[in-house]
């Protein structure tokens, strides 16, 4: 019955438009309070005891490192490297501002940072361009999902802790899903470009150009190296690689590029205070939640009742594709992490998925609730932008939904793309 409590309150909460971390630490609340068994200052406890952890330090870093960036100038240096590239393709604009988000995704490891900087930037232009503004803004929507796929992942960093798996590793598995995410949507954009007549910028590919680029984003395009460099190399964990990013956007935004002012740090902190603050009080509601469900015995329960369905292991992953997909749609990515990893982690392992592949297979089926309607992030930072209704943009993004779910099959049926970088069987 505790659990009946923890889960019917926690929904009708939801359905009152409650915050998803408010409704997760008041179902814990009254799920203590109907048992009876344990002290209700074990709720506070938790939830302290559940960000006190070194890994998680990570988060707030990688969100003040976003901002830095993202505010220093390298998101228009990256977008220059790539419209030399592709620029002068059908459709080219609208590829150039998908490898940028490609590119900014490997720096701030958030999917409404990499909308906010690529879209504040390329919407407008791309309309000037002549793109429709439905279909630019459900694009950049899209491509900022990158920001979940590829490290420094703030949600990689959320399930390497919950599922004890290595972030590093989990970094390095995100590169080739992420890759593979970035051609299929550009191979969209020029299909739509191509039968819209969106031509490019009408100038030849040029090595000069190219190498110009190149050079101007030099500092911006080392930032990943430096992440990944310093992990694998053994100089920095996952969390001081985060803190190094920190440091390295601010000399490269105050003193290399001379774009970000002294006077644009208070809004920095402070926005990457409040991001920080609403992903650290979800993550410590999530792990009471979590906690509660694990006394209950409900993720064996869940497992063995998933199990007991069919032993059909192709069908089993459908079925969890298809809860993700659903709970995606509804509940904050943090808090689905955090909850559901105890639950189908143990399924998955019975099926034989490695737990760096099944945390890929969880991530992408996430990242695809960054543009799902009705918690969608991405979808209200781009219409924030663009001014396109939700309503509008949930239509225009469909295409790209069934783009990133292709992907998303591949990935789960080829394991060897997420554990080929890792070494792994």
């Amino acid at each position: 019955m505790t659990a009946v409590v923890l889960f019917v309150s926690f929904f009708v909460l939801i359905l009152l438009s409650v915050p998803i971390g408010v409704a997760l630490g008041v179902s814990s609340l009254f799920a203590l309070l109907f048992a009876g068994t344990m002290p209700l200052d074990f709720l506070a406890q938790n939830m302290v005891t559940s960000v006190d952890s070194f890994p998680i330090m990570a988060v707030p870093f990688f969100i003040l490192a976003g901002e830095i960036m993202g505010k220093g100038g390298l998101s228009k240096r990256l977008f220059a490297v790539a419209e030399s590239v592709v620029g002068n393709r059908t459709g080219g604009f609208a590829m150039a501002t998908i490898i940028t988000c490609l590119l900014f995704s490997a720096i701030s490891g958030s999917g409404p940072a990499t909308v906010a900087a690529i879209g504040g930037m390329m919407i407008p232009a791309m309309v000037q361009m002549g793109y429709d503004k439905r279909f630019t803004t459900a694009l950049v929507a899209a491509a900022g999902a990158l920001g979940v796929i590829l490290p420094p992942s703030i949600p990689m960093i959320v399930y390497g802790v919950t599922a004890g798996a290595s972030v590093g590793d989990l970094f390095i598995a995100g590169i080739i899903p992420g890759i593979l995410v970035t051609i299929s949507l550009m191979l969209y954009a020029y299909i739509y470009a191509k039968r819209k007549g969106y031509k490019g910028n009408g100038e030849p590919f040029s090595f000069k150009k190219f190498g110009a680029a190149l050079w101007d984003a030099k500092w911006a395009l080392l930032v990943p190296i430096i992440i990944l460099g310093g992990i694998y190399s053994g100089y920095f964990t996952p969390t001081e690689a985060a803190a190094v990013a920190v440091i390295y956007g601010l000399i490269a935004g105050v003193i290399l590029y001379r774009e970000l002012k002294i006077k644009d740090l208070y809004a920095i902190l402070r926005n990457s205070a409040l991001t920080t603050a609403s992903i650290l009080f979800i993550i410590g509601a999530a792990t009471v939640f979590g906690t509660i469900m694990t006394i209950e015995h409900i993720p064996s329960q869940i497992a063995n009742a998933m199990l007991s369905i069919t032993e059909n292991p192709i069908l089993l992953i459908l079925i969890i594709t298809v809860l993700l997909l659903i709970v995606g749609c509804f509940m904050d990515t943090t808090a689905a992490i955090i909850i559901f990893t105890p639950l189908l982690l143990p399924v998955g392992m019975e099926l034989g998925y490695d737990p760096i592949h099944f945390g890929m297979i969880i991530i992408l089926n996430l990242a695809i609730g960054f543009i799902t309607p009705p918690i969608g992030v991405n979808l209200f930072v781009a219409s924030g932008i663009s001014g396109v209704s939700i309503v509008s943009l949930s239509k225009a993004v469909l295409p790209f939904i069934g783009v990133i779910l292709l992907t998303l099959f591949i990935v789960i049926f080829v394991p060897e793309i997420s554990l080929f970088l890792l070494g792994s069987d």
